[in-house]
C-alpha cells in the first residue's frame, strides 16, 4: 500500500512539472535558418511562430520560389530546434521513471 501512496504522489509531482513545463515552453523561443542566414523564423519552443526576417537581396520578382522555399526551410528548422528543447525539458522531468521508449508525454 506504501508503494501505490508514493507512487501517487510521484505522479502529483510529475503532474505539476509538466504544468511548469508546458508554461516555460511557452515564453521559450528558438530560432531556424536557411539560405545561410538569409531566411530566419522565430517560434516558441510550442511551435507559435513569431517573427520571419528576410534579407532585403531576396525580394526580387523572379526569386519568389526561392524565398518561398527558404522560408519553408527556416521554419521547419526551427520546428526540428524546438522539439529538441521541449524533449530536454520532459527528460529533465521523467528521469528515473520508468517510461517505455518512445513515449511522448506532451
Amino acid at each position: 500500500m506504501r508503494d501505490m501512496m508514493g507512487l501517487m504522489k510521484q505522479a502529483q509531482q510529475m503532474q505539476q512539472k509538466m504544468a511548469d513545463v508546458q508554461a516555460e515552453l511557452d515564453t521559450i523561443e528558438v530560432e531556424g535558418a536557411s539560405g545561410g542566414g538569409m531566411v530566419t523564423v522565430t517560434m516558441t519552443a510550442k511551435g507559435a511562430l513569431k517573427s520571419v526576417r528576410i534579407d532585403p537581396s531576396l525580394m526580387m520578382a523572379d526569386e519568389r520560389e526561392i524565398l518561398e522555399d527558404l522560408i519553408v526551410a527556416a521554419s521547419t528548422d526551427a520546428r526540428a530546434r524546438a522539439e529538441r528543447v521541449m524533449q530536454e525539458r520532459m527528460a529533465e522531468i521523467t528521469k528515473g521513471l520508468p517510461i517505455p521508449p518512445g513515449m511522448k508525454l506532451l
